[in-house]
């Protein structure tokens, strides 16, 4: 909450101090997500005629972005491919009229035509990285304006020739990200997708010398004169922290012919520089300007982070410290709306994953938004960023290329991230050619010149980090290999599969449905703790390893996409609700960490069939439990070979029978009570209550969000074989998607509240069917 109190606050000082500038002419950024219409076709249905301007769309639906083709059930097994259509119309405002004037879509899958009154202006190959479309030319100052967008998401070899029925993952539909009217001056800061210089366009930040004690800060800023005449300008850098003046500097003038376009390069020191880390997420803005006698005429923001990254041997040393990365795969898929995530949603997902207990997260098997890879700036998440790859290689020249132009467009994206550790340009779990290996590498390292860039890859071979799944390190780990080691995967595959040859010797008597990590959160509590000691057992063996990271597989349970099931090896279900081995990763963060504090977790219903030996998640020195009031003894952390790595082991206290009431744990440190769990043996239900998934972020116009109803017995405790139905409902700006009426999984029920524009109130009942339980919720958007 605090990280949300400092961006209003410096929001608010930016504004003021923009208001106190000369009246400037810069940029206008728009967002353009409103007022779209949307039409899905049918296999037989042409679709030749509908990026023209004059067509009938009574029959179109009103949507607003982002979007999702077809709203999929909970489980995908059939999930929608084929053409979409989008189309919007608009009138320019007057105040735009003499600048360049682009469409910025942040994401469309899979491949995207778009017309613009009539004129067909590109057709861009993948789905999850931004494309920018010029109409400046097409653009009508007289009338209405229509953009149409054609989406074709069916399998397609150039963007990945493993078809969709067996990804193993759903790639989804629609315009499910943002889009933005940008309006520049002719004389202007470029695009980075759109400019041809490598390591160039728009305003790219680097650190060629960072130390505690002053940091050097690089600005490389593109600029393209699209004027009739020469101009003559300068540029003007100023730093800003907690909305305070760091520094700021103006070149001297430059001079720029006719449909030129050279990058300006400028230094400046900034003086014990507060650095960029997992502990102190410390973030600058750095204003860029294009000044004209003393007018702003074009401005850029970049939110940036100070740090400096190095490998000593492969030790990873973070502004200086050895440090290992605790972490964590995330899939971007919500059910029912597939990748149509609000900015708010993806920054929940961060969120969660922070409060989890990592500082590091894996973006798997693709980009993820800016709006993700923002919320991982503020919030102190380390990311490899990837693009799109899964077991599979193609000779073919377009695949090879397509794949060469995401590696670049990635790296353009997103460089300015003070949250990139290392650039995944590699085909996830895929053999790839040497010769292919080099040229990514090499473009990584163009595309971010200096010290400061690592490639990774699943191969050994030729990248500066090699990412290896835990399942294929026993057969495949050479012990010679030198380079920087990352654990890419662990956790699910090699206890799902049971032929990794790991030490599972004492579960041998474990079905292989009770042995996985692919456990659903109402699976009971037995199959839900042995998820946890696997992840506990692999977690522990990874350290014994010279990585300096890992990252569990996964976050959050998805849909393969070919299956009946979900894939359910998340420490958090499909709708983001815990399991207890997110407890066993959040017990890792130190207390004294700044984002961590003393905590303490039962893993127990405590019910009749409850394990009697009772494991308890803690960051604390020594924790006692208590039966009925009654003292069990007070406990150190375990001592065995599934500890023996770990910051902080569980703590396990073997009962010798049931006895139904209230058991609770109390955890010290130093000796002194610094935290408390209880549980109380569930009864029958007595009430119901309904929450609203915020995650301290409030509720927004076009979010999305879950909203739970917990059952619960008259002492509040959740009842966990609860096996009834509720019935939800929404009055107000809003919608809710997902099964209605759901029935309880582990004692809670789910749905998504989809908001409207300009929400103001929103009223959500649940009540149970069939008994006489009813409540219900108000929230207020101020």
């Amino acid at each position: 909450m605090k990280n949300l109190t400092y961006i209003i606050i410096f929001s608010i000082c930016f504004l003021m101090l923009a208001c106190n500038k000369k009246e400037s002419t810069y940029a206008e950024k728009l967002n353009f997500n409103k007022d779209w219409v949307f039409k899905l076709l049918d296999s037989t249905e042409t679709d030749n005629s509908y990026f023209q301007e004059e067509i009938n769309i009574e029959t179109w639906e009103d949507v607003i972005l982002p979007h999702t083709p077809r709203l999929e059930p909970k489980i995908v097994n059939d999930q929608w491919q084929g053409v979409c259509w989008y189309r919007k119309s608009f009138v320019l405002p007057s105040e735009m009229k003499g600048k360049k004037l682009y469409l910025n879509f942040e994401g469309a899958m899979n491949i995207a035509e778009v017309w613009v009154n009539g004129e067909k202006k590109i057709k861009h190959h993948g789905g999850y990285l931004p494309f920018v479309v010029d109409f400046s030319n097409e653009a009508i100052w007289d009338g209405e304006n229509v953009v149409a967008v054609r989406l074709d998401n069916r399998d397609n070899p150039t963007t990945g020739p493993k078809p969709l029925k067996t990804l193993d993952f759903n790639t989804f539909g629609g315009i499910y990200r943002n889009v933005w009217l940008v309006a520049k001056a002719p004389l202007h800061i470029t695009d980075p997708i759109l400019a041809h210089r490598k390591a160039s366009g728009g305003v790219f930040v680097s650190y060629p010398e960072v130390s505690k004690e002053k940091a050097i800060v690089k600005v490389q800023t593109h600029v393209h004169n699209e004027n009739d005449r020469i101009e003559e300008f300068s540029i003007k850098n100023t730093l800003y922290k907690n909305g305070k003046t760091i520094i700021s500097k103006q070149d001297d003038d430059y001079s720029l012919g006719i449909d030129e376009n050279i990058e300006f390069t400028t230094e400046f020191i900034v003086e014990k520089p507060e650095l960029w880390s997992p502990q102190y997420p410390n973030l600058y803005i750095l204003e860029t300007e294009i000044v004209i006698d003393g007018q702003t005429i074009d401005k850029e923001l970049t939110t940036i982070g100070i740090k400096t990254m190095k490998f000593v041997g492969q030790d990873f040393y973070l502004n200086g410290e050895k440090t290992f990365l605790r972490g964590v795969n995330r899939h971007q898929e919500y059910p029912y709306i597939g990748y149509a995530l609000s900015d708010k949603a993806n920054y929940r997902d961060a969120k969660k994953i922070k409060d989890a207990g990592f500082d590091y997260v894996r973006l798997s098997h693709y980009p993820h938004s800016t709006a993700f890879m923002d919320a991982c700036d503020e919030l102190g998440i380390m990311t490899i960023d990837a693009i799109l790859g899964w077991q599979y290689f193609s000779e073919d020249e377009k695949f090879q290329n397509h794949v060469f132009q995401t590696a670049k467009d990635l790296i353009r994206r997103d460089r300015n991230h003070a949250s990139v550790l290392a650039w995944e340009v590699s085909l996830n779990e895929s053999w790839m050619p040497e010769t292919f290996i080099d040229c990514l590498h090499t473009i990584a390292h163009e595309e971010y010149p200096g010290d400061q860039c690592f490639s990774a890859g699943w191969q050994a071979y030729g990248y500066d980090i090699y990412l290896q799944a835990r399942q294929h390190r026993l057969q495949h780990y050479d012990v010679t290999l030198k380079k920087p080691y990352n654990v890419s995967e662990y956790g699910d595959w090699e206890y799902y599969a049971m032929n990794a040859g790991f030490d599972q010797n004492s579960w041998n008597d474990l079905l292989q449905e009770d042995r996985s990590s692919r456990q659903l959160r109402n699976a009971g509590e037995i199959p839900l703790l042995q998820q946890a000691s696997n992840i506990q057992e692999a977690h522990n063996d990874n350290l014994n390893t010279p990585a300096f990271a890992d990252g569990y597989w996964v976050m959050f349970d998805y849909n393969r996409g070919y299956a009946n099931d979900l894939e359910a090896s998340g420490i958090m279900d499909i709708f983001r609700l815990s399991k207890p081995a997110y407890y066993f990763f959040k017990s890792q963060r130190d207390a004294d960490d700044p984002f961590g504090e003393s905590m303490v977790y039962i893993a127990s219903n405590w019910q009749k069939d409850s394990p009697l030996d009772v494991r308890v998640f803690s960051n604390c020195d020594e924790v006692e439990l208590f039966l009925n009031g009654k003292s069990l003894g007070k406990q150190k952390p375990d001592q065995d070979r599934m500890s023996n790595n770990l910051k902080h082991p569980p703590f396990t206290f073997d009962l010798s029978e049931f006895i139904p009431g209230e058991i609770e744990a109390r955890a010290f440190k130093d000796g002194k009570l610094v935290a408390y769990d209880n549980r109380h043996t569930p009864k029958d239900a007595t009430d119901i209550e309904v929450k609203v998934d915020l995650e301290g972020y409030e509720i927004g116009n076009n979010d999305v969000v879950f909203v739970h109803a917990l059952i619960k017995d008259l002492n509040g405790t959740v009842i966990p074989d609860f096996s009834g139905k509720v019935s939800f409902n929404v009055e107000g700006n809003g919608e809710l998607l997902g099964e209605n009426p759901v029935a309880f999984e582990a004692g809670i029920a789910s749905v998504i509240l989809k908001t409207g524009q300009d929400i103001k109130e929103l009223k959500i009942s649940a009540e149970v069917i069939g008994l006489n339980l009813s409540t219900s919720l108000i929230m207020n958007k101020y």
